[in-house]
């Protein structure tokens, strides 16, 4: 029997973040931190925000990093090559819906592997927390 294979989980992943470290980690370091941890969308996206609020800026930069270090939990890696800050972007569907894209190396090795993401990302006052599912498609026997 052929058909599409079965999904089985390759990991999880979770963080929470201190929006009050990463104000500081801005006023410390400023435009740098930002192009440590953002690709270059999400660093124009980043740009964009805090010009219109600093708040909203810190915000998604917060859920950002969140994100990242929540789906290199998921993939088992942590920040060992080649998961890098820059490789790995959380982008948005027109629904909202958050995605993981991810570039270059990082994503070689996540397509290798046949894997797939899921990531939620939320935020409140002084935190900012995500959840990834990372998903193994499964080719059925005799494929």
């Amino acid at each position: 029997m052929h058909g599409p294979g079965a999904a089985v989980i390759f990991g999880i992943g979770t963080d929470i973040c201190d929006v009050r470290r990463i104000r500081a980690s801005l006023a410390r370091h400023g435009e740098r931190f930002g192009k440590k941890i953002l690709s270059e969308a999400e660093f124009a996206t980043w740009q964009e925000r805090s010009a219109r609020s600093p708040e909203r800026g810190v915000r998604y930069l917060a859920t950002r990093f969140s994100a990242k270090e929540a789906f290199s939990k998921a993939i088992g890696l942590g920040m060992i090559l080649p998961m890098q800050w820059r490789l790995c972007e959380v982008a948005k569907l027109g629904s909202g819906k958050p995605v993981i894209v991810l570039h270059g190396a990082l994503k070689q090795w996540f397509d290798a592997r046949q894997l797939s993401a899921h990531v939620s990302v939320t935020d409140e006052t002084d935190y900012a927390a995500s959840f990834c599912v990372v998903e193994q498609i499964k080719s059925p026997p005799g494929d």
